[in-house]
């Protein structure tokens, strides 16, 4: 290589391997500090598309763990609803017994019949009073065909309730209902409000468990209160199920967020052992260039120091 003075050709190789290396060491430096191997779309243009997708897919599953985990709450909330109703039901077919006996006058099963109806008007009452959020649980607006009867076209859903878990809108995958039949003391046909069974039937027949005022009406009512207690027990048995099923998607979802967040760790995680080896040897080069761009610079003086002999 000649001895020049218009050009310093090392200086400016050494200046630009400095330049590659300071940019290399300053890379390294942004992933150890941020924790990210990919920071930027320049890093991995394709794995930070792929990253991206991942991340909403995972902050999706934590969403629905917790809409999941919302619906517990919420079937929890009319199952004890129920348990109480269980209660009352269980005293009504003790009244009902109790006033089928003949050792009472007409009056004492008069007296036994006000708490008869004040039993059923607190069933009713319990089941318009029960709702979690501002749903109301128990009154039959959650009842009907889940497939069919839910519309959430408008501002306020109706029919079955809808629980949305996962990440997409596929009804085998990502949500299913909740249907709550009503109730109520006259879905149950007990009380004074409960519709008339079938007009064939006799007068009893058609007035079993609106009241337990005769020893007729008394014994009719207990067949009445038992079908009652069975359509309570068949509302709590599906509610029971639906917790279960709710708490195995939890589970399953929990799996697929640690998986995927697994996954996503793999392409957006800086490897720290390798990443640090990586910014030794960048700090090396950095001053090793640092150190020969000092000594490049000085080479034109020897020419100086021919033209000076």
């Amino acid at each position: 290589m000649s001895l020049v003075i218009n050009h310093n050709l090392m200086a400016m190789n050494a200046q630009r391997n400095l330049s590659d290396h300071y940019g290399r060491l300053g890379v390294s430096t942004r992933r150890l500090s941020s924790g990210l191997r990919v920071g930027t779309a320049a890093d991995d243009a394709a794995g930070l598309a792929i990253r991206e997708l991942m991340r909403s897919e995972i902050s999706s599953l934590h969403q629905g763990i917790r809409n999941a985990s919302d619906a517990i709450s919420l079937i929890q909330t009319a199952d004890g609803a129920l348990q109480v109703v269980d209660e009352k039901l269980i005293r009504l077919k003790e009244l009902a017994m109790q006033a089928s006996t003949g050792t009472y006058n007409s009056d004492q099963r008069m007296i036994i019949d006000s708490e008869y109806q004040a039993m059923c008007s607190e069933i009713t009452r319990i089941a318009h009073a029960t709702d979690f959020n501002g749903i109301y649980l128990l009154n039959g607006n959650l009842s009907g065909d889940p497939g069919v009867d839910h519309d959430g076209t408008g501002l306020q859903a109706t029919g079955p309730l809808k629980i949305h878990f996962g990440t997409g809108n596929d009804s085998a995958e990502d949500y299913y209902y909740v249907a709550i039949q009503g109730s109520t003391a006259s879905s149950f046909g007990l009380g004074h409000l409960a519709a008339l069974k079938s007009s064939g039937a006799t007068w009893e027949a058609q007035n079993a468990g609106k009241s337990i005022s005769t020893q007729a009406l008394a014994q009719s009512a207990m067949e009445a209160i038992n079908q009652a207690i069975i359509s309570k027990d068949k509302i709590r048995a599906n509610l029971g199920s639906m917790q279960n099923r709710l708490e195995n998607t939890i589970t399953n979802l929990e799996i697929q967020a640690e998986n995927l967040q697994a996954a996503e760790s793999r392409i957006s995680d800086v490897d720290v052992a390798q990443e640090m080896t990586e910014f030794v040897r960048n700090q090396i080069l950095t001053q090793s260039a640092v150190a020969m761009l000092a000594q490049a610079n000085s080479l034109p003086r020897m020419a100086m120091q021919l033209i000076g002999g």
